[in-house]
Order: structure tokens, then sequence, then C-alpha cells
């Protein structure tokens, strides 16, 4: 079955299937909304300004894609897209999976001196990207015709990001010494949280009957596939497992760095809903 739009979904009157595309439009867009975030507090701070001019620009793309999923979740009725990425307070009614609303490292850009941890955010960025091409690959056949055409639409940008973030990924990890200590250690400390990259949550069975994307035990497949035959070239040891120690934000469990993240991104939008922005 396909859904060539939102009126035509909303004629149908099948809410299951509403349902559940509005679960994984949340995850998509959420995920890349947090990412995007935590890339933009790297600006002035990352290693080099070519680095700055490409991340930048990598967060501004991720960010636009956010935006897209939103507006299709305002098309279902959801409410304004403005108004569902900034005015949700409540942490449980966001769905981004956990590893990436983690904080950068100590410190913040606006008001303490940040030292942060650039091992990790390429290893961060690099595990969602590998992720991020697979779903897209996969959402590209989806039952819902306007989220097919959006995973088109953003693939060339996503795979440039990919690419990105696998050169700098291979190339810390082949340094020696510190870059590579530092590399291992934060591959290990994403791994504990990377299955939360690939969950589809509590609605994962609902969202692959759909035939919105394809099921959670096919994505997990083929990231542990891409990431052993990365981790087979370099070399590295592949870690096993992949965890969600602290719990599965596509249920709503998160972390106190959620909230900070929000307050943040939403300061300026609650001094005045109503004002376009």
């Amino acid at each position: 079955m396909k859904i060539t739009s939102a009126q035509e979904l909303n004629e149908l009157k099948n809410v299951e299937y509403k349902k559940a595309l509005i679960d994984l439009l949340y995850q998509l867009a959420d995920d890349d909304f947090i990412i995007s975030y935590r890339g933009s507090e790297w600006l002035g701070l990352v290693p080099h300004i070519e680095e700055d001019v490409a991340y930048s620009s990598i967060t501004q793309n991720t960010m636009g894609h956010a935006a897209i999923y939103y507006q299709l979740l305002e098309d279902l009725g959801e409410g304004k897209a403005d108004d569902i990425a900034h005015g949700r307070a409540n942490t449980s009614d966001w769905k981004n999976a956990i590893l990436l609303e983690e904080v950068n490292g100590p410190g913040n850009w606006l008001y303490q001196d940040p030292k942060y941890d650039w091992a990790f955010t390429v290893v961060r960025n690099y595990f969602y990207e590998v992720m991020k091409k697979i779903k897209i690959d996969s959402l590209k056949n989806s039952s819902y015709e306007p989220l097919a055409q959006v995973a088109i639409k953003v693939r060339s940008e996503a795979l440039y990001h990919l690419m990105h973030w696998r050169t700098w990924f291979n190339q810390l990890v082949c340094a020696e010494g510190e870059a590579r200590r530092r590399m291992k250690e934060a591959i290990d400390k994403a791994w504990k949280d990377v299955a939360g990259l690939y969950s589809l949550g509590p609605n994962r069975d609902a969202i692959a009957k759909a035939g919105l994307i394809e099921s959670e035990e096919v994505l997990k497949e083929r990231f542990i596939a891409a990431i052993k035959e990365a981790f087979e070239k370099l070399p590295l040891e592949f870690p096993g497992e992949p965890g969600m120690e602290r719990g599965d934000g596509r249920a709503g469990v998160h972390t106190p760095d959620l909230k900070d993240a929000i307050d943040t991104l939403s300061e300026v939008y609650r001094l005045n809903p109503a004002v376009p922005w």
C-alpha cells in the first residue's frame, strides 16, 4: 500500500498507520535536530578553519533535514513545525537517541571554558551517519510517499556527511599515540548507547508492519555489518553487541543533557511563540 499525501491518509482514517508514521517522524526529526545542535556548539572550536566551514555546513544541512520532518508532522496535524521543534518542554515527549543528546564535553560554549572531546564527536557523528544512510536507503521505499521523497532528497547530503566523518574516523584511528588511544576510548564510550540509533522504540512492530521502514532487526544487521567491515580494514577490534545502557530515547527516556539542550535551543522562541522565526 502506498499513501501519496497527508490528505489521503486522513481520508483513509487508518489510525494505527498514522500513529506509527508520527512516531517514526518524531524519531527522525529529533535525531537530526539534537545532533545538529551539538554540532553547532563546535563553531570556532574545531581543529582548523577548513573544518569549521565543513562542520558548519553539515550542521546546517542536518538542521534542514529535521525541519523537513517537522513539516511532515505539521501536515499530519501535529501542530506547527516551529512549535513541535521548540515547544516541547517535557523531555519525555522527545524521541531522539540518548547518544545524540550527550554533551560534547566539559564546559559550555557560552558561559564556561569549553573542553570538548573531538574524538567523541568524530565517533558519534560517524556512527550516526552510518546509521542515517542505512535508514535513508530503506526510507526510499517507504509506504508513505512524502517520506520516501524526503529520503531521496536528503540522500546526497547524507552521503557527503558520511564521507566527511569516515575520513576523520579513519585518519585518527590510523594515527599513532594519543589520537588512536582517544579514539578507542571514544568508541568504547559511544558503543554503550549506540543501539539507540537503530531502535524504532516501543512501536517498532507497527512501524515495520506499516511498511514505513524496514524492521529494527534489519537495520541492526546492516549497521553491524557496516561497522564490522570498516573496523576490519583499519584494523580495529569489533566491540561486540551494541549497547543501550542508559535506556531507549524512543520511549522518552533521556538524560539531563537533553533538558539543558532544549532550554538553550528554545529560549528565544519561547519569549514570543507567535512571532515567526
